[in-house]
């Protein structure tokens, strides 16, 4: 997508967030944004776990180039301010080197323990203010959607109260996709019951240091610190644009859980990495399949070259490094999506639930086996919400929901005409 186009916009760009504690060059947000200069409506995306801004550049791509109306805007959360990305734009080898050679500024929780209090609290805050220069006055109408637990942040927004203003009155539409709140994720083998005393006891852990959760890197046996699995995956990324055809760079360096005998391409061990035949259902994408002599065929509704570009970066990258405990503390207590007493300790805003008035989509892959849907028809069927638009497509895996081809892929199809298709507000 040329870039120079007069009615096209590609850019990545940083907003201010709200003042919470921490360095001052801390506070803000960067957002990719991509479609039309002259758009009347933004569709604003958060990520989930680990979800990084470059994780919907192929999404932004194509609903906005299917519209003469539309800017997608993907969020990176304030934490990737804390990610060394700089080796990046170094060339492959290069970066290779930086990387796995130890030269790149790590983060340890111990010098970062303001980022205790960098709850939902902090991240609504941060979308807020990317709604608000998104809607710029009043001029432009904003959708906000995320996938898996970023479909919880939107909703969280929607329901939150901003000094007496309820999120929903920002928007004129929500899209959650396979995630939301309630029983969304219990078709994922992912159940949440938070009493009191078991956040308190969450929250005490996050106060005396355990600021950083290191779920992504360990589930995909990629390392024990926060951000070996982001590095891993980028640098592969890399090496499978720069060369994908030459024996695999990373290979013989990979930690030992996923290495192989097998020979590799670069772009073979790229694949074998996201291959749904083995990786984690939750990581994984439906793109082809590895060849005898170790390069990669392309097959299915992903096309490994759209991941590779989307991971390879510089900036921004798709995975977030150093994903945060209080973030993911505050997403449990929020599912019920009514005020607790959990709710209230955690400080979490959730008093305009009942009250949401816009319209709802939803979407699910086969990831959570039909209860996303599900927890969407109960979050509509308890509000104003006047419309919900649900589709369903359980050939896809959670991540080629935002890899997959247009021709392949039932949530651009769907998301399009539910965004073409949205009354404006009154």
């Amino acid at each position: 997508m040329s870039q120079d186009r007069q009615d096209w916009i590609e850019t990545y760009e940083f907003q201010d967030g709200v003042t919470a504690s921490g360095p001052a060059e801390l506070q803000k947000v960067g957002v990719l944004k991509i479609g039309r200069p002259a758009a009347s409506r933004v569709l604003v995306l958060v990520g989930g776990r680990e979800g990084g801004a470059a994780v919907f550049g192929h999404t932004a791509r194509n609903l906005a180039e299917r519209s003469d109306d539309l800017q997608v805007w993907a969020v990176d959360r304030r934490e990737q301010n804390l990610a060394d990305l700089s080796g990046f734009g170094r060339g492959a080898e290069e970066a290779t080197e930086y990387y796995l050679g130890g030269h790149y500024t790590a983060r340890e929780q111990a010098d970062h323990l303001f980022a205790a209090s960098w709850g939902v609290g902090v991240l609504v805050e941060d979308l807020r203010r990317v709604v608000l220069a998104a809607s710029d006055g009043g001029r432009r109408e904003v959708v906000l959607g995320g996938v898996s637990v970023g479909a919880t942040a939107a909703l969280l927004y929607a329901g939150w109260d901003f000094d007496g203003t309820p999120g929903y009155r920002d928007l004129a539409g929500l899209a959650v996709v396979d995630g939301g709140v309630l029983n969304a994720y219990s078709g994922a083998g992912m159940e949440f019951d938070l009493p009191l005393e078991a956040a308190e006891g969450w929250l005490g852990q996050i106060e005396q240091g355990a600021v950083f959760e290191d779920y992504t890197s360990t589930t995909v046996g990629l390392g024990t610190r926060p951000e070996d699995a982001a590095i891993w995956f980028q640098l592969a990324a890399l090496h499978a644009l720069t060369d994908p055809d030459a024996p695999a760079v990373l290979a013989d360096r990979l930690p030992e859980q996923v290495r192989t005998e097998r020979k590799l391409t670069n772009a073979g061990l790229l694949g074998r990495l996201f291959d749904a035949q083995r990786a984690h259902p939750s990581f994984s994408v439906h793109a082809g399949s590895l060849e005898d002599g170790g390069a990669w065929t392309d097959g299915g509704p992903t096309r490994l070259a759209t991941v590779a570009e989307a991971f390879a970066g510089p900036q921004p990258g798709a995975w977030l490094w150093y994903t945060l405990n209080r973030v993911l503390l505050d997403y449990v207590a929020g599912m019920p999506f009514t005020e607790t007493d959990v709710t209230r300790r955690l400080g979490l805003r959730l008093a305009h639930t009942a009250e949401i008035d816009v319209p709802l989509y939803a979407f699910q892959s086969g990831l959570t086996n039909g209860t996303t849907g599900q927890a969407a028809a109960s979050v509509t069927a308890a509000s104003r919400i006047p419309e919900l638009s649900l589709h369903s497509d359980a050939a896809l895996n959670h991540q080629d929901v935002v890899y997959a081809e247009w021709d392949d892929n039932r949530f651009l199809q769907t998301l399009a005409q539910f965004l073409k298709n949205l009354p404006r507000r009154g």
